[in-house]
């Protein structure tokens, strides 16, 4: 079978109104990442459960992990709001299928979730990240770090936190304004109550600073094929996540499938999950999974259509 370009492959496959738009956009993005000589390197598949280092951290995760804050806010999400039976039961579903990574935050209202449906599995053998909201926190917590942590560990019901990260990160400054956040969550590191650390971005400016600042392990950041629900286009992001993996920080791809918008288009998932994946520049992804099946086909994208070059 003749083998064709990376730009061409993902604009060629492209058919419609909407992937005119999408053409596009991929097109450009492409410029962004170095293409492989497909001619002379073999090719094959992802494997979606298989186990990867989160840049530097010392952490390891599976590829893909499972989000737990779609459309998230004020303690719950899409997801809590399964309900408790069929929440814990997606989890251990997508832990039986081999997902290793699961993804919570404070305002998902998701920590006490996790530990029940993985109950009687040894805590080594699966990373827990989490996230601190710093607007707006109880007032015995406003700049207390600490004790919004050991908050955590008991909702959580653990020991210690995988990767705990400020969330929602928007601001240019926020390595300034955040210093005593960022001390505390330090100090937690060193008691052992968490193994690494960094930020969620949720803009240009904020990623550009966490490209740069050295007390930052590990970045969330969104990322997709067409631009949806990013901090940019793709052609502008892409560089920065480069700058950020070139660093040694890990790089956990978010909004894979643009905020659930491609979750009834199984094309653009299918372009969006090639693209990242073959960026070389992200460790991990997390997708926001409400069902099993979801899961299941999400599994089955990156099988059969994520292509990976030896």
């Amino acid at each position: 079978m003749e083998r064709i370009g990376r730009r061409e492959f993902l604009a060629g496959s492209l058919v419609g109104a909407s992937g005119l738009l999408l053409k596009s956009k991929l097109a450009i993005a492409a410029d962004s990442v170095a293409e492989p000589n497909l001619a002379k390197a073999p090719v094959k598949m992802f494997d979606p459960w298989e186990v990867v280092s989160l840049g530097k951290t010392g952490i390891k995760v599976t590829r893909v992990g499972c989000g737990t804050g779609m459309h998230g806010g004020r303690h719950s999400s899409n997801q809590t709001r399964l309900g408790k039976e069929k929440f814990e039961g997606l989890l251990k579903e997508a832990y039986d299928r081999g997902c290793r990574l699961f993804d919570c935050a404070d305002m998902y209202g998701s920590h006490p979730y996790i530990i029940p449906a993985l109950k009687g599995i040894s805590r080594d053998k699966f990373t827990i990240v989490s996230k601190l909201m710093v607007w707006d926190p109880p007032a015995e917590e406003k700049e207390k770090p600490l004790v919004t942590i050991d908050r955590f560990l008991k909702e959580l019901n653990t020991d210690y936190i995988d990767l705990l990260l400020l969330h929602c990160m928007m601001a240019p400054d926020w390595n300034k304004t955040l210093k005593p956040y960022m001390d505390g969550m330090s100090e937690a590191k060193a008691k052992g109550k968490v193994r690494a650390l960094g930020v969620s971005c949720h803009s240009m400016d904020a990623l550009k600073v966490a490209a740069e600042e050295p007390w930052v392990e590990s970045v969330h950041t969104r990322i997709n094929a067409t631009g949806t629900d990013m901090d940019g286009s793709p052609e502008e992001v892409v560089p920065i996540i480069r700058k950020i993996h070139d660093a040694g920080k890990g790089v956990v791809g978010m909004k894979l499938i643009g905020q659930g918008e491609f979750r009834d288009d199984r094309k653009l998932r299918e372009q969006s999950a090639d693209f990242v994946f073959n960026l070389g520049c992200v460790d991990a992804v997390v997708v926001g999974f409400e069902s099993i099946n979801e899961v299941k086909d999400y599994e089955d994208i990156v099988k059969k259509t994520v292509r990976k070059i030896a």
